[in-house]
Formats: structure tokens, C-alpha cells, sequence
């Protein structure tokens, strides 16, 4: 069955017969279940050997899809990044895989998720011929009685989610753009499910990004024009372009070409840099933009203002409301690092680091010359702070509370390096988790607090608690025990924390101490279970740190806590490839919450107390 497709459009439709949703970056994908389950890519390709997680999340929701079957829904098929976005990158990573190990491990460690936005068959009903409206609330009522997400979700462990529609373009389009999402797609409410069909009942419209830079060469076979810019005082190719021009844009920009050419061979007439054109695109994807759309030519700008620095600019539309100052600034030498990079990192790191930054109160070190001067620390929000910046106030001081993306960019723009947060919320009465800080006393004892870290996993492991772990992203590991909200004290946790500090010490008293006098520690490794307690922080996961390596505090997967770990494979310039390819070791943190078997810990050390 071929997919009725959407139509490309640069004016958001008006009127009130129309419905919007988000569009996904990912594999067009046909699902249908009865006796079998099939999911068909737009060009009839079986995707289930390359995704085996849906086709295993299904059957382990037969119970409760069974009164539904036989189904076929028309969804897509994505890495779900953030709840707007979907990472092209990784589904075409996915999709060229073919070693049968490599893709069960990615299933496993990233596994992708199947977007549902329309039905064709519900209880082996068709009801194509119904509008695009009573098919969207049958799809709601269905989702509704399954128990699956109404909306995506990437920290949600269903790998079967809703996309919802809106009435209000402009409440969605806000969020794929401060996001960085694909785009909308608009939907005719009366609409019937054509298949096969390029439609003007559904129109697609994208957040495209912009480029200013100058044609390089025309090739003969395709009439493409290539475009570059300058990177180092050097041409740097970034694609080429056809679509976006009129016929008599395409023949003046040929026969300009054409008359100033300075090279010609078999397949390209060459020319040096002169006409400034402006290119949108999507994204840009091995080193090419993705469907680039000639815009406009730039008559007032010269070679020389085409340059990679703009085009980095350029590349993220970050939101308008966050004000950029000095994007060029040199934050970090070895790697270098400046601050527009540093926005970016942010931008694409804020999906894993905002649910731990989620209401808490929130201790910033700004660093204003980047590591090449004297950093200071920051609890209250600054008056100049604007509107969008949450705050709480706690015993007499005004903390920042950064809950959305906005919050973050702007911290960013303000040069802090390092988020700290205390171990609840703003709502809870006492600890969200149990962290244990294993603090070695230099960078070289490293292995020392390896060893303390897999000693405590054991004990973990033994008393069946879900356990997490994390570099500290300076010379330390960190162990996380997620803990149900508002159900546990400090005292409660201060039992347990002592306890392991205790059996560390009692299993290698040369290794670990709980002396809390430096000078008595010596050499050993200082376990500091007085440290879980109100009032003080630890670095959140994810947070850089403002040291000369530009280090994370990097989440880890706990096979990776071995005498090969080291502090310095994890900087703010490597760590976003690293979830591309590895995936998030705290993925699962929070669904862990309520699974934790604490209780049980907790009675039996009140009994021996």
C-alpha cells in the first residue's frame, strides 16, 4: 500500500479547516497487525528486520491491542531526539545496518519509535473514506483505551506514540523551531485517505535554515550549481542546489557562469567566487545540505562575507527571544571551542539534561572570559534576566528554575559552564535520589574510585536496586540510586548512605576512608555520605565543567567502569556523537523511580539501627 503524501508549501495555510501537526524526520512506515505483524517503508521494504524493538513492543502489548486487530495505521518511524524532533542521521544509520549483532545491540541501548498519524483500518474496518477529522478522534479514543502515549515522548519507554493535531499553527510552530524540529504538516479536517496520492489536502511546511554563499561550479549533466563558502581563507563546499529557481533566474545564473568561467572539463563549468546567493536547507547531513531550495540572490554581500563562522550561525535557527552576544568568543583551547559552538551544544544536549535541571533549584558557575578567566558562582537571578527565566524563591534567595530550552540558551549566552542542583525538586520534601560522590584525592587515584564504584554495584546488585553511574567530569565517579518523590527522608537515606560508606571501608580500609579531616585520609579515596543532604548540590548529568579539557559529567553505561575509563574521552565537543552512537545511559532514570525496591533496604537497617 503506497502512503498518500503531502505537498510542499512555502504560506501557512489560513482558515479554521485545518489541522496541524508535526512532522517528523524519519522512514514513512505502514503498520499492520492481525495474525502477523508487517511495517512497510513509502517503497514496499519490510522494515521489521532492521527495527526487531517494534515489532517485540507489539507483541508485548498483544493483550491489550487484541480487541483492535486486525489494524492498519500509517505512522512514521524515527529517532526520537527530542519530543519536536526526529535525528535523520540515525534512522539512515539504522536503516543501512546489516549485521543482525549491531542492530539487537542498537535496538536494545537506542531503540527508535513508531509515530502514529492516521488509521486506515481499526477492527478490520476500513474507514479511509472517513474525513481526516472523525479518523484522528478514533485514533485519540485508541490510543486512550491502550494506555499508549498521547503525544511523543523520548524519555517514554512505548515505542508506539500518538502525534496529536492542533487548531493553532503558531503554538506548534514555535516549539519545532526553538526545537529544531523538520516541520509542520497541515491537514484538510474533511479530508479522505488517498493512497498514493501527492495531495494539496495535506501540505508540508518546513523550518528551513538559511546559508549565504557563492556558486563555485554549474554541472552540465543535472544543471546543478554548487555552492560554497569560506572556511580559513579556503573554498569550502557545503552541496548544490537546483530547485528554488525560476527559468529565467536558472538561465541568467547559467549564462553568467557560462561568460565568467574560468575552467571547463567533460562535467563541470567552473567559476570563482563572485555571485552571493542564499540557499535554505534542512539540515546539513554528511557534510551536504539536505534539500537545498535556492531562496534569493545576495547582491549586497561579497565572497569574502560568506564564511563558515556565518554559516555556523546561520545552521540553528536559535530562538529570537535569546539574545546573542559575541558568538565568536574562545571558550576552551584544547578543544577549541567557541561560544556559538557552545549554544549548540547546548541546544542539541537539552532533551538529556533538562529533566534533571526540571524544577530544581539551580547554582550556576559563569565563567565571562571562558576558561581563560575567574569564574564565579550564581544562586540569584539577576534582574537583567528576561521574562521567560523561571524562578523560585528559597530562604531569601531568588534561584533560577530552568525548565525549557529558552532558560538554558540563555544561561549558555551568559557563559555558565556548570549547573549544579540539589538532590529534589522545589515540590518534594526530601531526596529525588541518592547519589554517592566518589571523590579520589587526586586526578591519578582514578582507579581508585572505579574500584569504590564497582564495590557499591555489587552491593547494589545484591539488594536488587536499580543503580546508575556518571563521571563527575573532573577527577571522579558519581552513583545514582533513583528514589519515588516525597516518599523518603534525609535521615532515612543518611542509614543507607553510612552503611555502604561503612562496608567500603570495612571490604579495604587502605582504599577508602570516611575521614573527614583531610590531612588523616592519606591516599585513600574519601567515601562523603555526609554530602547527601538538604541544601547541598552535585553537578547534574550532562552539565560541562569548567575545566582546560572542556569534560562532561557524562552518564555511563556500567560496563564502561573499567581500567580503560577515562575522564577525557567525554568533552563537550565528543559527547553528542557518543549518544548518537551509544545511546543514553540514564535513558531509563526516571521510569526507575518507582521500581526501586528501597523500602525493603530501609526496614531491615531501621531494625539493626
Amino acid at each position: 500500500m503506497k502512503p498518500m503524501l503531502p505537498t510542499l508549501t512555502f504560506e501557512v495555510p489560513a482558515g479554521d479547516d485545518w489541522l496541524f501537526e508535526v512532522k517528523y524526520d524519519g522512514f514513512r512506515a505502514m503498520l499492520e497487525m492481525a495474525d502477523t505483524i508487517t511495517l512497510t517503508s513509502r517503497n514496499g521494504k519490510d522494515l521489521l528486520p532492521l527495527f526487531p524493538e517494534i515489532e517485540q513492543y507489539l507483541k508485548n502489548q498483544l493483550d491489550h491491542l487484541k480487541p483492535y486487530l486486525p489494524f492498519t495505521f500509517d505512522g512514521e518511524l524515527v529517532f526520537l531526539e527530542n519530543p519536536f524532533k526526529a535525528n535523520f542521521a540515525l534512522i539512515q544509520s539504522r536503516g543501512r545496518m546489516r549485521s543482525q549483532q549491531r542492530i539487537i545491540e542498537k535496538a536494545c541501548k537506542s531503540p527508535c519509535r513508531l509515530l502514529i498519524f492516521d488509521v486506515l483500518k481499526l477492527k478490520g474496518k476500513p474507514v479511509v473514506n472517513s474525513s481526516y477529522q472523525i479518523r484522528k478522534k478514533m485514533l485519540i479514543d485508541f490510543f486512550k483505551q491502550t494506555g499508549l502515549p498521547l503525544a511523543p515522548d523520548d524519555k517514554d519507554e512505548s515505542l508506539i506514540q500518538l502525534i496529536p493535531a492542533n487548531n493553532n499553527f503558531h503554538t506548534i510552530w514555535e516549539n519545532v523551531v526553538l526545537y529544531d524540529g523538520e516541520g509542520v504538516v497541515a491537514k484538510q479536517v474533511k479530508s479522505r485517505w488517498e493512497e498514493g496520492k501527492r495531495t494539496t489536502m495535506w501540505l508540508k511546511y518546513k523550518n528551513w535554515k538559511y546559508v549565504s554563499c557563492f556558486i563555485t561550479a554549474y554541472e552540465k549533466s543535472n544543471s546543478y550549481f554548487y555552492a560554497a563558502v569560506y572556511k580559513d581563507k579556503k573554498i569550502y563546499p557545503i552541496g548544490q542546489f537546483i530547485f528554488g529557481l525560476k527559468p529565467d533566474e536558472k538561465q541568467a545564473l547559467f549564462q553568467i557562469i557560462k561568460e565568467n568561467k574560468t575552467g571547463e572539463d567533460i562535467q563541470y563549468i567552473y567559476v570563482d567566487p563572485a555571485i552571493c546567493v542564499e540557499v535554505k536547507y534542512l539540515e546539513i547531513y554528511e557534510g551536504q545540505m539536505r534539500e537545498p531550495h535556492f531562496d534569493r540572490f545576495r547582491f549586497d554581500l561579497l565572497p569574502k562575507d560568506c564564511t563558515y563562522e556565518n554559516f555556523l550561525l546561520q545552521q540553528k535557527n536559535l530562538p529570537v527571544e535569546v539574545e546573542i552576544t559575541h558568538p565568536e568568543k574562545p571558550l576552551w583551547e584544547t578543544p577549541p571551542v567557541q561560544k556559538i559552538d557552545y549554544l549548540h551544544f547546548l541546544r542539541e544536549i537539552s532533551p538529556f539534561i533538562l529533566p534533571f535541571l526540571k524544577d530544581r533549584l539551580l547554582t550556576v558557575i559563569r565563567y565571562p572570559h571562558g576558561i581563560f578567566g575567574e569564574p564565579f558562582y550564581q544562586k540569584n537571578c539577576p534582574e537583567y534576566a528576561p521574562d521567560f527565566v523561571g524562578t523560585h524563591e528559597e530562604e531569601g534567595i531568588n534561584y533560577i528554575v530552568c525548565n525549557e530550552l529558552k532558560t538554558l540558551l540563555w544561561l549558555g549566552n551568559q557563559l555558565a559552564f556548570e549547573f549544579h542542583i540539589p538532590f529534589q525538586t522545589i515540590s518534594s520534601k526530601g531526596p529525588s535520589e541518592i547519589v554517592f560522590d566518589l571523590d579520589p584525592p587526586s586526578k591519578d587515584a582514578f582507579p581508585l574510585a572505579i574500584k569504590a564504584a564497582n564495590l557499591i554495584k555489587e552491593v547494589l546488585d545484591h539488594l536488587e536496586l536499580i543503580s546508575f553511574i556518571k563521571t563527575s567530569g573532573n577527577k571522579g565517579l558519581q552513583v545514582y540510586i533513583p528514589l519515588p518523590d516525597n516518599r523518603y527522608s534525609y535521615d532515612d537515606t543518611r542509614l543507607f548512605t553510612s552503611f555502604v560508606a561503612d562496608y567500603l571501608v570495612s571490604k579495604d580500609p587502605d582504599s577508602f576512608t570516611t575521614e573527614r579531616m583531610k590531612k588523616k585520609r592519606g591516599n585513600r579515596l574519601y567515601v562523603d555520605y555526609i554530602q547527601h543532604a538538604e541544601g547541598k548540590t552535585i553537578i547534574a548529568p550532562y552539565s560541562p565543567r569548567g575545566n582546560s579539557k572542556a569534560t562532561v559529567a557524562a552518564p555511563l553505561f556500567w560496563e564502561e567502569v573499567n581500567e580503560e575509563l577515562s575522564m577525557e574521552t567525554f568533552q563537550v565537543t565528543t559527547i553528542l556523537n557518543r549518544l548518537k552512537d551509544k545511546g543514553d545511559p540514564f535513558q531509563s532514570f526516571f521510569r526507575a523511580k518507582e521500581m526501586q525496591k528501597f523500602q525493603p533496604v530501609l526496614d531491615f537497617l531501621k531494625q539493626k539501627k
